[in-house]
Order: structure tokens, then sequence, then C-alpha cells
């Protein structure tokens, strides 16, 4: 079942070191079997208090494979970039069944 990973880049403390963090980490990601479904769009609020400021929202496979890319040794060092760069807020949300999927 497909799982998807939220984030909310809530603020980036270094503009520089993340964007070398974003200009290496899409390949790692697809070959996870991560795809970008949503990535830094423009954001309205409708209802609540939470106030994202970049958001991106990828579907992996399972969980499990979204779990293997997020320890792989080869997100460790972008990882790391990111961390450095950025204060993130994320969670990994399993998906609902299709009707009709067996």
């Amino acid at each position: 079942m497909a799982a998807y990973l939220i984030v909310n880049i809530a603020e980036i403390t270094d503009e520089e070191t993340y964007a070398a963090y974003r200009s290496r980490v899409n390949d790692g990601l697809k070959a996870a079997g991560g795809e970008y479904l949503v990535r830094g769009g423009k954001v309205d609020v409708i209802e609540g208090s939470w106030r994202p400021n970049r958001v991106v929202v990828v579907r992996f496979p399972s969980q499990d494979a979204a779990k293997r890319w997020w320890n792989s040794p080869e997100y460790a060092q972008l990882k790391q970039l990111r961390q450095a760069s950025t204060v993130t807020e994320m969670v990994l949300v399993t998906g609902i069944e299709k009707e009709g999927a067996e």
C-alpha cells in the first residue's frame, strides 16, 4: 500500500546548503520508488492555525520503501545537509486501498 511523506520546510536557515540538498536529492528518491506529488507550490490556509512554509509530498510504494530510503547510506549525507540548513517537520502516512483493489 502506498505511503506519503509529507514535509514542511518551516524555515530555511542556509539557502546555499539547502540548494545543494535540493539539487542532489531527486535521483536517490526516485531510485527508491519516490514520486513527487507536491514540491513547494503555493499554500492557501483554509482552516486552522497551521502555516506551512514550503510543503513537499512524496508518494512511495510502501512505508517500508520510504523508510529504506530515509535510513539508506545514500541519503544519510543529504539528510545532514537538509537538517543543517532547514527547520523541517515531516510525517509518513499510509495511504488507503483503492476500492476494488485486491
